[in-house]
């Protein structure tokens, strides 16, 4: 029995459909209808998670980005990687990491006995930040229920929180990824890994060696 895993219940959406914004204006049963079309939770598969997703305009970023990048990969992964948000090249062909991080990512991933194919790949927000910026807490939180009811859908074992952004995202707001990297938490019952983002082993080629002891943590926990 792995652990990790939970069967508690579902966690509430933080979202709050517009047309609640008036509760006068809506009958009783109009009301319900309008908080579940608009309620990640409600959704019974990935893609009509993902339809949401495409819908959703709840904060600022999407009004500045081509498209949602809501994630990809098998649907029944072992292991999910999270990172910070797409980036421009990603913004481009709806795809999460496939600029020179996403490169970098195949390479580990293929040296760890993994594909692209074998995982599934998300980012903590599912719209481009203007100029690549880091997402803000804010924009974080309201895009946190969608990744709440894609890891609910997938049930991974493992979730690897690839950089600052998204681990604190996913685990604390204060979290230093340099202190937190390699050692072992936990999300909603599920085994969490962070470990440094592949772009900032481009930065920074120092940083691989230590990335690559932590995805060795992350195969042996997955090998068991």
């Amino acid at each position: 029995m792995n652990p990790y895993r939970s069967d508690q219940p579902k966690q509430r959406s933080l979202f709050e459909s517009d047309e609640t914004a008036n509760p006068a204006s809506l009958t009783p049963n109009a009301k319900v209808a309008a908080s579940e079309a608009h309620d990640p939770s409600s959704a019974d598969s990935l893609a009509a998670l993902k339809q949401l997703a495409d819908a959703c305009e709840r904060c600022q970023l999407r009004s500045g980005c081509q498209q949602v990048v809501f994630g990809e990969g098998n649907a029944d992964a072992d292991l999910v990687l999270v990172g910070e948000g797409p980036g421009a090249d990603e913004d481009r062909m709806g795809r999460p990491f496939v600029g020179r991080a996403g490169r970098l990512l195949d390479r580990m991933l293929i040296a760890s006995g993994l594909d692209r194919d074998d995982i599934y790949i998300t980012n903590i927000v599912k719209c481009r930040p203007p100029g690549n910026r880091t997402p803000l807490p804010e924009e974080r939180a309201i895009c946190l229920p969608y990744l709440v009811r894609q890891m609910e859908l997938i049930r991974p074992k493992v979730i690897i929180s690839a950089g600052a952004a998204a681990t604190q995202g996913l685990l604390d707001p204060t979290a230093k990824i340099t202190k937190i990297r390699g050692t072992w938490r936990e999300w909603q019952g599920i085994a969490v890994m962070p470990i440094f983002h592949p772009a900032a082993l481009l930065r920074d080629p120092g940083k691989k060696a230590p990335t690559w002891e932590d995805m060795k943590k992350v195969m042996s926990f997955l090998n068991q």
